[in-house]
C-alpha cells in the first residue's frame, strides 16, 4: 500500500519540468505521489493508461531454432529465445499465425507483399502499404491527449529498397511514417530543444530544468525525490552517450548511398532508452520500433558475420545447416535487444505495478522461415500484462495475424477496432 499525504495530478506528469518560456521540457517519470493510496489508479481516480509497442525485425527466422517444440507453460526456450529467460512470465510465444494477403499475386517481391500484409492486412500497392498499419489504427483510438499521437523509432540507417522495406508505420495507403533513426534527433524531439550546443559539450539539456526540479522536489516525499534524481541522471547518461558518438552519426545517410549500420548495438540501446523515457513520462501511448529493415542488407561484424549481408545469410546455401546456424545467431542478437527493452520497461515502477505490466508489446517478422519466405506460419511474441494478457506459455492459435491484432486491440489495449483485413474472430487464450 502506498501511503502519501501529498498528491500530484497526472497533469504534472505530462507538463514535466522546464523553466518558464523555455523550449526545453523534461517529462517526469511516474511518481508515488501521482497515484492513489493503493497505486492502482491516479490520485484523481483516473485509470492508468495502457501502452502499445510494435517491434519489428526483418528477413524472417530459422524456425528450428526459434519456435519451441512444446506448447503450454512448460515449453523449452529455443536457442533464439534464450535471452528471454528472465522474462518467461512476461511473454507469450505464438506460432502458426497466417498472413493470407501476403500470398496474393501482385507487384513487388515476396518481402514487399509480406510486409504490407503484416502491418496493414492489405495487399502491397506497388508503392507502399495498402492501408494504415495496426499501430496507427490503435493510435487513432488511444493516442489523443499525449504529446505524440505515436512515436516511430528505428535503428538501422540502411537505405536499400523501397518505402515498404524501410517503414513499419503507415498513416494510410502509400503514406509512410518514417522511423527516427538518429539518437541526436530523437533526443531533440523528446526533450523539446532546438539548441544543439549540448552536443558540443557546451552545456546539458538538463541545465534548463535543474532550478525547476529543485523547486518541485520541495513538495514531494523522499522516495520521489530519489526517483527524480535517478531519472534526471539517466537522461544525462543518455546525453553523454550520444555526445560520445562520432560526429557523423548525427547525419542521415543519403538514399542512394550503400552503407552498413554504424555501431548498431550501441545505437539500438540508446534508441530503446529514449523510447522507454517517452512511454514512462506519458509523452506517447503508442510506438513502433524497427530494429532491422525488411529484406535488410546490413552486416553484423560484432557477431563475426561480415562477409555477407543479412538477406544473403537468410538464403545462404539454400537453407543449409550453416545458413540455419548463422540465422540463429543473428536472430538471437535481435532477441537480446528485445530483452533489453523488456528489462528497461520492467524497471519503471508505476504505482503498484511497472510500465511493462501496463503495456502490450508485440514482436513480429514479415516471414516465418526465412529461406522459404514463409508467411503461412508466422511467429510472434506478445509481452506485458495490459488488460489481463495471458503470459508464460507457447501456443499455436488457429487464426490470422489480423485475428491477433483485433484480439489485442479490443481486449488488452482498450482500443476496439471495428474490423481489420484478414480478421474474422478473436483468438482464445490470449487475454484472460
Amino acid at each position: 500500500m502506498i501511503l502519501k499525504k501529498n498528491r500530484l495530478s497526472r497533469r504534472t506528469l505530462l507538463q514535466g519540468l522546464g523553466a518558464a518560456g523555455s523550449v526545453i521540457r523534461i517529462g517526469l517519470p511516474p511518481l508515488t505521489a501521482m497515484f492513489n493510496s493503493h497505486g492502482t489508479a491516479y490520485a484523481s481516480g483516473a485509470q492508468i493508461p495502457t501502452r502499445f509497442l510494435l517491434w519489428f525485425n526483418g528477413n524472417g527466422i530459422p524456425e528450428k531454432f526459434w519456435i519451441p517444440i512444446e506448447t503450454g507453460p512448460g515449453y523449452g526456450l529455443t536457442p533464439c529465445l534464450t535471452p528471454l529467460a528472465p522474462f518467461r512470465r512476461d511473454i507469450h510465444v505464438l506460432s502458426g499465425l497466417d498472413s493470407p494477403n501476403a500470398r496474393v499475386p501482385g507487384p513487388g517481391n515476396e518481402h514487399m507483399r509480406s510486409m504490407s500484409a503484416l502491418v496493414s492486412g492489405q495487399r502491397f500497392t506497388g508503392a507502399g502499404a495498402g492501408g494504415a498499419s495496426i499501430d496507427q489504427l490503435i493510435a487513432a483510438r488511444i493516442g489523443a491527449g499525449t504529446r505524440f499521437r505515436s512515436l516511430e523509432v528505428g535503428v538501422c540507417q540502411e537505405s536499400f529498397g523501397h518505402s515498404i522495406q524501410r517503414n513499419l508505420s503507415w498513416a494510410g495507403r502509400d503514406r509512410p511514417l518514417p522511423p527516427e533513426v538518429t539518437p541526436h534527433k530523437l533526443f531533440d524531439r523528446l526533450f523539446g530543444t532546438r539548441d544543439y550546443t549540448w552536443v558540443n559539450r557546451k552545456k546539458s539539456v538538463l541545465d534548463a530544468v535543474y532550478a525547476d526540479a529543485a523547486r518541485f522536489e520541495t513538495s514531494i516525499a523522499g522516495d520521489d525525490k530519489q526517483r527524480i534524481d535517478e531519472y534526471l541522471s539517466s537522461i544525462r547518461d543518455i546525453e553523454r552517450a550520444i555526445v560520445q558518438l562520432p560526429p557523423e552519426y548525427a547525419n542521415v545517410v543519403p538514399p542512394d548511398q550503400d552503407t552498413d549500420p554504424k555501431d548498431w548495438p550501441r545505437v539500438a540501446k540508446l534508441q530503446t532508452d529514449l523510447l522507454v523515457h517517452a512511454l514512462a513520462s506519458g509523452q506517447t501511448r503508442v510506438a513502433s520500433y524497427m530494429l532491422t529493415k525488411c529484406q535488410g542488407l546490413a552486416r553484423f561484424p560484432w557477431l563475426g558475420l561480415g562477409s555477407q549481408r543479412h538477406h544473403d545469410y537468410s538464403h545462404l546455401q539454400g537453407g543449409s545447416a550453416v545458413q540455419q546456424e548463422v540465422m540463429r545467431d543473428i536472430c538471437r542478437w535481435h532477441v537480446e535487444e528485445f530483452a533489453y527493452l523488456l528489462g528497461k520497461m520492467k524497471s519503471v515502477a508505476e504505482g503498484e505495478q511497472t510500465l511493462l505490466d501496463r503495456s502490450c508489446v508485440l514482436y513480429l517478422h514479415e516471414h516465418a522461415e526465412a529461406n522459404d519466405h514463409k508467411n503461412s506460419g508466422l511467429a510472434a511474441i506478445v509481452a506485458g500484462h495490459a488488460g489481463g494478457l495471458i503470459t508464460g506459455r507457447h501456443t499455436k492459435p488457429p487464426g490470422t495475424i489480423g485475428d491477433l491484432y483485433l484480439t489485442l486491440a479490443d481486449k488488452a489495449i482498450g482500443a476496439p477496432l471495428d474490423r481489420f483485413p484478414t480478421a474474422s474472430r478473436p483468438l482464445a487464450g490470449i487475454v484472460a
